[in-house]
């Protein structure tokens, strides 16, 4: 039996022995035992602002790395801001475990100072919320809890820590992770009879997504589309699951997709969906893929690592349940190259072709402009990060991305996410470069993480696109009730002295011309950067205007409407 521990040293000895090296945090009262045991590790305590930025880092950390990414936050509000980070990391199948401090045990049920019952709270957050009571069971607790976040669909944890459970001193023995799996379950008969569908479709596509993938399961599904000649589409924001620039890749299903890859989905005669629950994004809302439709069943080839997932939507003419990665493998080591091109290929990749060709928007300085010299000349291994709202949209339509990890971006729609996941990934890679494109509105989300990019050194990238509004708010405002402007309005700070303040660069940019120069000077400062761009307000969405908007808002309002205008 291990000598006596108190309940923040055994929990952090519990870390140490997964690998874990980075948490993140915003320190409160309510777990000091667990700061105690921190102190004479050798894990790094990024201490982070806000409790909502310090779970995004951690749900960052575990987009990155596979492994689960962690976060202290303290009872009541530190505990509920951290929430949407957990939510992000839901809807993104993202391994994280959060630990909230929790009031004494003999207080319980009193509404004591910040008391909130965390396991109901977060139940409907997480895949598993519990609280524990006795020091002794942290390991037990702690070893599930890694182990549900990895297994199956990932997805988050919390575990709720009362301050004296964790303060109080036990003997109790380590509990060691699971050693990896010596071999793999044989997923070759399932492999074959897949191909064999596929080689025999006239329409084929695959569509790739979720989370489990790695670079060598990227390069997989490289092979896997050359050998077949199939078109490779992605899920709404995982465009780095294939080279952007391969001719089998044709584009990303999601909010703003290329209307013509949409098509496709609707008229493909089968669907390899690999890793994706084809949801709402990737489907316009079901209607490329419906699941009432007759038609579809027997189009979908479903293979996705949580078997609750199979079929819970999409009834799949073949399912399997296991990690995509594993079953890409065996679909490219049996593939068989097929006996004529397949024109249906070649017409998708032209149609993604067109689809990149840039349409300009109005302004001096043009998003499109921004984003393909971007995509031109960052280095290959570039991080690129990004939270909600319509500048990512021009993100999604003219970056190339070029390899598997590159892209760190919600498809919950959080906004607010790419400052916090730009921080986590430069310190995780430190010297690769890490740009975060947000938008004015998703900025000042999180804007006081810069503050923590600057403590810790994180010589990141910021972009921000400066329209003075909610832009997405404002597009559906202005297409459903047009002209009628409300609460839609952004006042942004001067971002070249808040740059300044943090001990960092800052510039704007008014011109194309202008932006090769300011974001070479921004690569080469060697410190947190940021720079204001200042696009035109009309510049509202990729194809149209802020006037086409509204005109197009107005045209579909009933004479009665328009009369009264």
């Amino acid at each position: 039996m291990a000598e006596g521990r108190h309940g923040g040293q055994i929990l952090v000895d519990q870390l140490t022995l997964r690998g874990v090296r980075r948490v993140f945090s915003v320190p409160g009262e309510s777990f000091l035992a667990a700061l105690d045991g921190l102190y004479e590790s050798d894990i790094e305590n990024i201490v982070c602002r806000h409790e909502g930025g310090a779970a995004m880092m951690a749900e960052a950390q575990g987009k990155l790395t596979g492994t689960p990414g962690i976060v202290f936050v303290t009872r009541g509000p530190g505990a509920t801001n951290a929430a949407a980070g957990l939510h992000v990391a839901k809807q993104d199948s993202t391994p994280m475990i959060a630990f909230v401090g929790q009031i004494a045990r003999a207080h319980r049920d009193r509404e004591a100072f910040q008391e909130v019952d965390f396991t109901a709270f977060f139940e409907p957050l997480v895949k598993w919320s519990a609280e524990v009571r006795e020091t002794d069971r942290l390991p037990e607790y702690i070893a599930r809890a890694w182990n549900i976040a990895l297994s199956g669909r990932p997805g988050p944890v919390v575990l709720s820590l009362p301050e004296d459970m964790l303060s109080d001193v036990a003997s109790v023995a380590d509990i060691a992770p699971i050693p990896p799996a010596m071999t793999r379950p044989d997923h070759s008969d399932f492999a074959r009879a897949a191909l064999k569908r596929l080689a025999r479709a006239r329409r084929p596509l695959i569509v790739a997504g979720g989370s489990g993938w790695s670079a060598q399961s990227a390069d997989d599904l490289q092979v896997l589309a050359e050998t077949l000649d199939i078109p490779v589409a992605v899920t709404f924001r995982r465009q780095d699951h294939m080279d952007n620039r391969h001719d089998a890749y044709v584009g990303d299903l999601g909010v703003g997709m290329n209307p013509l890859l949409g098509q496709r989905l609707a008229q493909a005669d089968v669907v390899l969906a690999l890793g994706t629950r084809l949801g709402e994004s990737a489907t316009a809302g079901y209607s490329l893929f419906d699941p009432t439709a007759p038609d579809t069943r027997g189009a979908l080839i479903h293979v996705h690592p949580d078997p609750n997932e199979l079929g819970r939507v999409h009834a799949p003419l073949m399912a399997l349940a296991a990690p995509v990665a594993d079953v890409l493998a065996d679909l490219a080591a049996h593939a068989a190259p097929i006996a004529n091109s397949r024109i249906w290929t070649a017409e998708a990749r032209a149609d993604y072709e067109v689809w990149q060709e840039p349409v300009p928007s109005p302004g001096s300085l043009q998003q499109e402009k921004v984003v393909g010299w971007l995509s031109e000349h960052l280095p290959e291994d570039a991080i690129v990060t990004n939270g909600a709202g319509n500048y990512a949209a021009w993100l999604h339509r003219y970056f190339r991305f070029k390899r598997y990890g590159t892209q760190l971006a919600p498809t919950s729609g959080s906004m607010g996410y790419g400052l916090p996941a730009a921080i986590a990934a430069k310190l995780e890679y430190p010297d690769r470069t890490v740009v975060c494109l947000a938008g004015d509105g998703c900025l000042q989300m999180t804007i006081n993480e810069l503050s923590t990019a600057a403590q810790y050194g994180a010589a990141i990238l910021v972009l921000v696109v400066n329209n003075g509004r909610y832009g997405t708010i404002r597009m559906h405002q202005e297409g459903t009730y047009p002209g009628r402007i409300s609460g839609t309005d952004l006042f942004l700070p001067d971002l070249v002295m808040l740059a300044r303040a943090y001990g960092g660069f800052g510039a704007t940019v008014t011109q194309n011309s202008d932006f090769p120069g300011a974001m070479r000077d921004a690569m080469d400062c060697g410190t947190l950067a940021v720079l204001d761009l200042r696009v035109d307000s009309q510049a509202l969405a990729t194809a149209r205007t802020l006037d086409e908007v509204r005109a197009a808002g107005y045209a579909r309002q009933p004479a009665s409407a328009k009369g009264a205008e």
